[in-house]
């Protein structure tokens, strides 16, 4: 027989053992924030409220935990640690290396050997490298130093921060605001910069980017 109490328990429990807590393991579930929080457990006249199955449901997939897991979890016993994720070594670039010619392949991809590396977590996509911010251009988002993992092969829509490459060997870090068949429109960072917009022609590769240190 499960119990309120139990049920609830390894819900914290299970949002402890991820590092989150429950607003956060609501959050990474794709629920409400507020869903798994203490003041949702009972209702103003005191009734109990029990977690939806597609509620755990949810939680489950978003943490990788399976079904047996989770009912260990409710009866108290303690379950694995999470795994740390997998890591991999990332070409490094500065942003005066990316801006030479026959450093990049015809997918934007760095070409050759010998960069220098940072490590990443494994993640979707499969051909990343990493950027460092030289100059204080991109203020206040990115500093001086600052590391951004770019994705050349991923989507890119309108809103992305995106790295732009001109055929002329300009490098930059915009915000991706509109691209037709023919124009991009890359707003800046920093509103003393200003915008572009760039017959698709004069583009030599266009690459979202999907994490930066701070």
């Amino acid at each position: 027989m499960l119990s309120h109490d139990q049920v609830w328990a390894a819900i914290d429990a299970l949002a402890q053992m991820h590092r989150l807590t429950p607003s956060g393991l609501a959050r990474k579930s794709g629920l409400d924030p507020t869903s798994f929080n203490k003041s949702k457990r009972h209702a103003l006249n005191g009734r109990m409220r029990w977690p939806s199955t597609e509620s755990i449901s949810k939680a489950l997939r978003a943490t990788g935990t399976s079904l047996d897991e989770f009912l260990r979890l409710v009866a108290g016993d303690s379950v694995r640690e999470p795994m740390p994720p997998a890591r991999r070594d990332v070409p490094l670039l500065g942003f005066a290396q990316a801006g030479v010619g026959g450093f990049f392949d015809d997918g934007g991809y760095p070409a050759g050997q010998g960069w220098d590396e940072v490590h990443f977590p494994n993640g979707e996509h499969d051909t990343i490298y990493a950027l460092e911010v030289s100059g204080d251009s991109m203020l206040p988002l990115y500093r001086d130093g600052d590391v951004l993992i770019v994705a050349p092969g991923a989507a890119v829509r309108r809103g992305d921060r995106v790295v732009a490459k001109t055929q002329d060997g300009e490098v930059m870090v915009k915000v991706l605001a509109r691209k037709t068949a023919r124009f991009v429109e890359l707003q800046s960072l920093n509103r003393e910069h200003e915008d572009h917009k760039l017959e698709l022609r004069d583009l030599e590769w266009l690459a979202r980017i999907i994490w930066a240190s701070q």
